[in-house]
């Protein structure tokens, strides 16, 4: 947390702009963060202690300027307040969040480079993200890297981690690509895990797939049944 003396001299997130005003050039870069947004709010929907944002400005005083926001595709915070005094965000201030930095950051490449594997990549190094999340589906091979790549934060350089979906024991979620479920136009997209690699589902996902459960269940039921009744005809037996 940064002191007092020095917080009452930066300007307050009522001064500040909530993003860098800059539009996307593809619909991923806002269509893949508000999917694990909408997931979220369904999985941690009893939390209050988690913030993420989409394409919102995120303000720090390890940069150039407290003015001069980075502005991730999709960010994730714990430890801070689920609305900031009951009220929405325009803007998310470090040093307004008791000196938390977000401790997932994500960036999804578009047609025109934004600096993912390098200066953005720095900033959010020195700005203590601890994983930092490429998703790069259509420009990888121009880029000479790979489609998702998750960094870690070790001893203040990022440092390339292996496996997908890729588990974070410091944020309770693993994260993955996946097919968008039920989606005509067949789209991927990046979705949350638990510890042991499954895919959490939203509220209509996981409403069908009990539904499928219960009916396997009534006709499993159903077929034992049938069975019975066909076996006691053979001993003889009335049913």
């Amino acid at each position: 947390m940064l002191p007092s003396d020095l917080q009452s001299t930066l300007p307050s997130s009522d001064e500040l702009i909530d993003s860098d005003d800059f539009p996307v050039d593809n619909e991923e870069q806002n269509f893949v963060p508000n999917v694990l947004l909408f997931l979220l709010e369904y999985i941690w929907k009893s939390r209050s202690d988690w913030f993420f944002a989409v394409d919102m400005g995120v303000y720090h005083t390890t940069g150039l300027h407290p003015k001069v926001p980075v502005v991730p595709d999709g960010f994730l915070s714990l430890g801070v307040e689920r609305r900031k005094g009951g009220k929405p965000r325009r803007s998310y201030v470090v040093w307004e969040e008791k000196g938390v930095p977000p401790i997932v950051a994500l960036e999804v490449v578009s047609q025109t480079p934004g600096g993912e594997y390098d200066e953005k990549m720095a900033l959010y190094a020195k700005l203590g993200v601890l994983y930092y999340v490429v998703y790069n589906p259509q420009f990888w091979r121009r880029d000479g890297q790979l489609p998702f790549e998750v960094y870690k934060l070790v001893d203040g350089l990022y440092v390339l981690q292996v496996g997908e979906p890729f588990w974070m024991p410091e944020v309770g979620l693993g994260i993955g690509r996946c097919p968008l479920a039920n989606d005509p136009l067949n789209r991927e997209i990046l979705s949350w895990y638990d510890a042991a690699g499954h895919r959490y589902q939203n509220e209509a996902e996981a409403e069908r797939s009990r539904a499928e459960t219960e009916r396997s269940r009534a006709e499993t039921e159903r077929s034992r049944a049938e069975h019975l009744a066909e076996r006691l005809r053979q001993l003889g037996e009335e049913v």
